[in-house]
């Protein structure tokens, strides 16, 4: 089989995505959140898993960017969660996954959203699987550092967790 972007087609990365979308079928939340920090291989490991499913992969931070682009900082608070809806129902069949990566916007702490409660609610009617740019430490999943206005915890559950980090 060919590489993807360095990534070969048997990716272990990959195929542990494929295999919690599987799993999230039978979830209330049809989250999978692929956890690691900057560097860790989530965009390669969304792109093949694109490659391997047909499913839609989806720039987070670009397309809601381009979205609230013209509007002002209260509007983009209040139509952020909406805005993200339409662009992972854009044209999409709710029976295939929808893959989301760089998803960092979702934390900032103008646009004032629990960026784990976006992607949960989102995930009730269609499995998300969405790129997590932090770890799982002591059983929670963090965000940021503890002094970093963005920071966010939570506790591992209501959602599979792939974590890259885990295999280092």
């Amino acid at each position: 089989m060919q590489a993807i972007e360095g990534i070969p087609m048997t990716d272990p990365f990959a195929d542990r995505i494929v295999g919690g979308i599987s799993q999230a079928a039978a979830l209330y939340y049809r989250l999978v959140l692929v956890v690691g920090p900057s560097g860790a291989g989530k965009t390669p490991a969304l792109r093949a898993v694109r490659d391997r499913t047909g499913a839609p992969l989806t720039n987070v931070g670009l397309e809601l960017s381009r979205q609230m682009l013209n509007l002002t900082a209260r509007q983009r608070t209040l139509r952020l969660p909406r805005l993200l809806q339409e662009i992972v129902e854009h044209g999409a069949d709710p029976r295939v996954a929808v893959l989301l990566d760089n998803t960092e916007i979702l934390f900032c702490a103008d646009l004032e959203q629990d960026p784990l409660r976006l992607l949960q609610g989102l995930s009730r009617n269609r499995t998300v699987v969405a790129a997590w740019n932090g770890a799982i430490t002591a059983g929670r999943l963090r965000y940021a550092t503890p002094d970093h206005a963005e920071h966010r915890h939570y506790p591992v559950r209501d959602f599979l967790a792939v974590n890259l980090e885990a295999d280092r």
